[in-house]
């Protein structure tokens, strides 16, 4: 994901938090705001295949945050994920996490969580496809702008690859 970019992934972020079970944010962010709570790399962009690689329209993006600031966590990220609503349902989803998890294993990760509502049925199926799995509730853990409060399922994949037992 490169700065020219962020139109088009703004776009899509904004098309999640409208449908409203994708994030507990109601604003979009700046660039600078939002690239600057992410980690570096795997930090990926789908595109709907144009003519030249790297040339199509953004359809899609995937993104890690750390999950914590402390030493110990810094094999541990959190994913975000966001398709193109025209898109949903075509192999974008998964194409992007099974990228972010590749990427993120060249990047040192041995654990990715995913927090996501319950309602979200296609983030749940999307994430089990692809070896996260079910490890909690946080039950009304956070409460959106309109007063109601929401529950959160948390997802976790380990790596095969970093941090396995020898």
């Amino acid at each position: 994901m490169l700065a020219e970019d962020w139109a088009a992934v703004a776009c899509i972020y904004r098309a999640g938090i409208d449908a409203g079970n994708a994030t507990f944010e109601f604003e979009v962010p700046s660039w600078e705001c939002w690239r600057a709570a992410r980690l570096d790399k795997p930090c990926l962009v789908a595109r709907d295949g144009g003519e030249n690689a790297g040339a199509g329209a953004v359809i899609g993006w995937a993104a890690l945050t750390a999950a914590s600031p402390r030493a110990v966590y810094a094999g541990v990220a959190e994913v975000s994920i966001y398709v193109d609503p025209a898109h949903a349902g075509r192999g974008v989803g998964r194409a992007l996490l099974e990228a972010l998890i590749e990427g993120s294993e060249r990047a040192g990760i041995w654990t990715l969580r995913a927090g996501i509502f319950p309602e979200n049925a296609a983030s749940i199926a999307l994430h089990e496809r692809c070896g996260f799995r079910l490890v909690g509730t946080h039950e009304r853990v956070g409460r959106m702008p309109d007063g109601r409060w929401r529950d959160v399922v948390q997802y976790e994949r380990r790596s095969g690859v970093v941090g396995a037992p020898a």
